[in-house]
């Protein structure tokens, strides 16, 4: 078996009953350490319920146990076909499409297996930015009239970005190159928080972002402590003949990506409480904008999928 299909048509074939589902999902997580929960055991025998005995202590147990499938009454066909859908769509995919696309028997069910997509999107193994960074803060909500766009925005949420860059090379006769044009957007990480303070701001770097690269920001004063974590930092103080995005170009540009993100595929409206969910969406496919698989996408969302835990519908209605 192939380890991803690599397109629709490939997809169908892989994929055409609930037992090959249920095949592939467990060769999924036998590569990520499926082991028997009961004596550690890895080989089993599959049974004809889509349960799987282990071969020493016959302990069974259910391939979807422990990930984001776990409790769902949905077959696997429909997760992995809205999965399909999921990846395969540039600007993402909304629940009233999935609810027409699957059939699904309400809006419900299809915003709710969306939210569950999304939560696998946080990949276990992803490894932190590096090398030159930008981080800034913006403020992601509705704007009211005569009310502040920047720090101390009214009814809005403060959101921290970092954004790894990629050196552009030199080409002949281009030595001068400015700093804006030296660069590119490689990754990116983002956070909701409840405020820009030093408490908020240090754990988010040093949760995103390798000790030792060099991170550039604001003159904002809760970034001070940096060099002591073990940054090289740069504070740029903006003058008065610089805008915001001459300051920090390359984060100013993910900034302005993710709010037109939000504006086309959110139509602009997202409550606070879930605001991490589509920005988690955001950065999964931002981070992978080169990739030319779709169906590595959907083998790496997969893989999320079986390292995260379960929830419902009540406890992602209720998150705050």
């Amino acid at each position: 078996m192939n380890e991803y299909s690599l397109t629709l048509e490939e997809f169908k074939q892989m994929f055409r009953t609930e037992d090959d589902c249920v095949a592939y999902l467990f060769q999924v997580r036998k590569h990520q350490g499926f082991v028997c929960p009961k004596c550690g055991n890895d080989t089993f025998w599959m049974l004809h319920n889509h349960l799987h005995q282990c071969q020493k202590c016959r302990h069974q147990s259910s391939v979807k146990s422990g990930t984001v499938f776990q409790d769902s009454k949905m077959p696997l066909m429909t997760w992995f076909n809205a999965i399909w859908l999921f990846v395969t769509q540039k600007g993402g995919a909304s629940a009233k499409g999935i609810q027409q696309n699957l059939g699904l028997p309400s809006y419900q069910t299809a915003w709710t297996l969306l939210q569950k997509i999304r939560k696998a999107m946080v990949l276990a193994d992803r490894t932190k930015l590096s090398g030159t960074v930008e981080v800034d803060e913006t403020y992601l909500g509705g704007k009211e009239e005569g009310g502040k766009r920047g720090r101390g925005s009214e009814n809005k949420t403060p959101v921290l970005v970092a954004v790894e860059l990629d050196e552009v090379p030199l080409r002949i006769g281009d030595a001068r190159r400015d700093y804006y044009r030296k660069y590119r957007l490689s990754r990116v990480r983002l956070k909701r928080v409840d405020d820009v303070t030093r408490d908020s701001i240090i754990p988010f770097i040093r949760d995103n972002v390798e000790t030792g690269s060099t991170v550039i920001t604001d003159g904002l004063r809760s970034y001070s402590s940096l060099k002591d974590e073990g940054y090289n930092h740069i504070a740029h103080t903006v003058t008065k003949a610089e805008s915001p995005d001459e300051e920090l170009p390359h984060v100013h540009l993910a900034i302005s990506l993710l709010d037109r993100w939000i504006l086309g595929t959110l139509q602009g409206s997202v409550s606070p409480k879930h605001l991490q969910a589509y920005m988690d969406e955001f950065v999964f496919r931002f981070n992978r904008k080169r990739s030319t698989h779709r169906g590595l996408l959907f083998y790496r969302l997969l893989e999320g999928a079986v390292n995260t835990e379960a929830t419902t519908f009540r406890d992602l209605v209720d998150k705050t």
